[in-house]
């Protein structure tokens, strides 16, 4: 929230459509892929012993709460945080860090669920 605070001043500046993925937009896509890895990382032995239906629902949830910090975050640059504007492509960067935070947890999980499977056979 601090970075998303900070004055716009302190960023560069996107002029045409195709600079939406300067610097600012990894910063964002960084920011929330952490988010939601570490927010799924805290549910990982549950995640590991439930059925796939449970964690289809995790993964939903936490997608759904971190998209939602990014809206807040937007919103807040938008109305509050002197300075800063809210972007509708900074929202894009939020949602597609969101889903590759959850893709690479996924990735490191299968792997361990895989080799615990194999080794209790």
């Amino acid at each position: 929230m601090i970075l998303c605070g900070l004055p716009g001043s302190y960023f560069p500046i996107v002029i045409t459509f195709w600079e939406w993925l300067g610097p600012d937009k990894l910063v964002h896509l960084l920011m929330f892929a952490s988010l939601s890895f570490f927010t799924i990382w805290g549910y990982r032995e549950e995640y590991c012993h439930n059925n796939k239906s449970y964690r289809i629902k995790l993964q939903l949830i936490v997608f759904l709460i971190t998209i939602a910090y990014g809206a807040i975050t937007e919103v807040l640059q938008a109305y509050t945080f002197h300075g800063r504007y809210g972007s509708i492509y900074d929202f894009l960067a939020d949602v597609i860090g969101c889903i590759l935070g959850i893709l690479i947890f996924k990735l490191i999980f299968r792997k361990k669920m895989i080799k615990n499977s194999s080794e209790i056979k």
